[in-house]
């Protein structure tokens, strides 16, 4: 992870990983953050593909990172209707 920014070479390698393990289309990584034992990223990867694509079916992974980006473990903690509202944190 040479020549990058550690969070963008860590985001990349999310995506990436998120992609190779579950055989999914990434559609983003939703967040990435830095704490003592090294990163924890939540990617969505498409689930299903539905027509129209509001009803695609979006999982969303929470990924654990070392700190040298080497994958701890991960688990899938939502699952959503890409049209499905979410709140975030702090709104009222």
């Amino acid at each position: 992870m040479t020549g990058k920014p550690k969070i963008q070479a860590i985001s990349e390698k999310a995506g990436q990983t998120a992609e190779m393990l579950l055989k999914k289309d990434l559609d983003s990584v939703v967040s990435l953050n830095k704490d003592s034992d090294g990163w924890l990223a939540e990617v969505e990867v498409l689930e299903r593909k539905s027509v129209p694509d509001t009803q695609d079916i979006l999982g969303r992974y929470e990924m654990k990172f070392d700190e040298d980006g080497e994958l701890l473990g991960y688990k899938r903690i939502m699952l959503r209707r890409r049209s499905d509202m979410e709140m975030i944190e702090g709104e009222v």
